[in-house]
């Protein structure tokens, strides 16, 4: 599956005829993408005011609306707002946010007891799934659950964290001030106070976090397992704390990434003289060069466009800690493997790098200059309250069930199984089935692998 995403990625920057890197993509291709993805389940919704302008009084806000039931294709929909603190430690008389919810049944189970399942999207920064139709893990989850599909503060419809937000707020600091509040550990703390209002008796529920969605699931098992029944994770175990720093996982994820690129042009040479074309052009052109080509999992991301309300979670909080700008240490260490330039003058395969935030996107992503030194400051900022709770995980009750994906590009294997073995009564499945997509390439199976871990119904042995 990496191999086939980055064809799909060279494939695109060809197909679309590339401009110099950093230029806007045609805003008429991203309209159309948006369209789609509105249409028939949040097209009902009307325009959210949004941003730091928009957070309030908590006492302004209702704390709770609930919507109509609407209809998918095979499942039942209801949209549901929360007022929240922006920040949880004052909640008196502190601004509020909004965080937005979908909750999904199997159609005809609006009024069927189910228990309750909180889905954490990977990201950070990307909203929960949009459901068409009936498919993939959530129509095998919604044959015994009511699924929660959460918009994790900052994404999709609860306030957006844009750069059109952020230049409301007039310094870097007080951006970072603004920013910091929108880590995992305020991600959990947004789902329980949705848990306490939603979830009849606010029973605990059931998490099923996909990458970044794990490591807050990991969060909530650190500091709020009351509130969980069981926790799934699929490709989301976290590095947790020292010695395994931002460095350390990010030499880690480099060594992956060179290994894909390897088998990536193994399996498509052809593709090698195709890139070099690329690259020689966007050196040659007019704008910020090659190094955005090298990021094109990213190459349809709305925040690209100007005025698009995207979140920009991604770009300041992947990390989740200080990071001192460590994938471009890393990088460094490589001297020439991933400089594009001198690899296609060497005749070299080129190599795309994956999901690693580089100081250059400041530079050369038109939308994000003017966030340039609140994303400086980020970096550098070492006060960051803990996201985990080894102890707390070593004596863990919760049932826990994990997928592990053992070519993973963007979550270490070796460290996953470091993670693993600190969180008590964890259940491992290890497979090369599936890449770091596999709740999406082959969700129905994930699931329900995960339910017999913890069910019972998949042996020890």
């Amino acid at each position: 599956m990496a191999a086939a995403k980055l064809r799909t990625a060279a494939a695109i920057a060809i197909a679309t005829a590339v401009p110099a890197a950093g230029a806007v993509l045609p805003l008429r291709r991203h309209r159309a993408f948006l369209t789609v993805r509105l249409r028939g389940s949040s097209c009902r919704i009307p325009p959210q005011r949004g941003g730091a302008a928009a957070a309030m009084s908590s006492s302004a806000r209702a704390e709770h609306e609930a919507g109509a039931w609407y209809a998918v294709p095979g499942l039942s929909l209801r949209d549901h707002r929360f007022a929240v603190p922006l920040d949880h430690s004052s909640p008196d008389g502190g601004d509020a946010i909004t965080v937005f919810a979908r909750e999904v049944v199997a159609a005809g189970k609006e009024e069927t007891s189910l228990p309750y399942l909180l889905y954490l999207q990977g990201g950070p920064g990307f909203e929960s799934p949009r459901p068409m139709e009936a498919g993939g893990w959530l129509k095998k989850a919604c044959e015994d659950h009511r699924v929660v599909l959460l918009d994790q503060r900052g994404t999709g419809l609860s306030t957006p964290l844009t750069p059109s937000s952020l230049s409301q707020i007039t310094s870097p600091a007080k951006q970072v001030e603004y920013l910091k509040h929108f880590r995992a550990d305020n991600i959990v703390k947004d789902a329980e106070f949705i848990r306490l209002r939603l979830v009849p008796d606010a029973k605990p529920w059931t998490v099923l976090g996909q990458s970044y969605g794990g490591f807050c699931a990991v969060t909530y098992l650190s500091f709020a397992p009351e509130g969980l029944k069981s926790v799934l994770l699929t490709g989301g175990l976290p590095p947790l704390g020292e010695p395994c720093t931002a460095q350390t996982v990010y030499r880690a994820c480099f060594k992956q990434v060179q290994q894909q690129n390897g088998k990536y042009y193994k399996r498509y040479p052809q593709d090698i003289p195709v890139v070099h074309e690329v690259v020689r052009y966007l050196s040659e052109s007019e704008g910020g060069g090659v190094s955005q080509f090298l990021q094109l999992e990213r190459v349809w991301d709305p925040v690209l466009v100007p005025g698009a309300k995207r979140s920009i979670s991604y770009y300041f909080l992947k990390e989740g800690s200080s990071s001192k700008w460590s994938a471009e240490k890393i990088r460094a260490e490589y001297e020439s493997l991933f400089d594009p330039v001198k690899a296609t003058e060497e005749g070299r395969a080129v190599y795309f790098t994956g999901e690693m935030v580089f100081p250059c996107m400041f530079d050369e992503i038109h939308a994000l200059r003017d966030l340039k030194e609140a994303a400086h400051l980020l970096a550098e900022k070492e006060d960051w309250p803990p996201l985990y709770d080894v102890s707390k995980l070593n004596n863990n009750k919760v049932p826990v069930a994990a997928a592990v994906y053992y070519e993973d590009m963007y979550v270490n294997f070796n460290i996953a199984k470091e993670t693993a073995s600190q969180i008590a009564g964890i259940r491992l499945w290890v497979t090369n089935e599936y890449m770091h997509s596999g709740i999406r390439d082959g969700g129905s199976h994930v699931f329900e692998h995960l339910m017999g871990l913890l069910n019972g119904k998949k042996p020890l042995f």
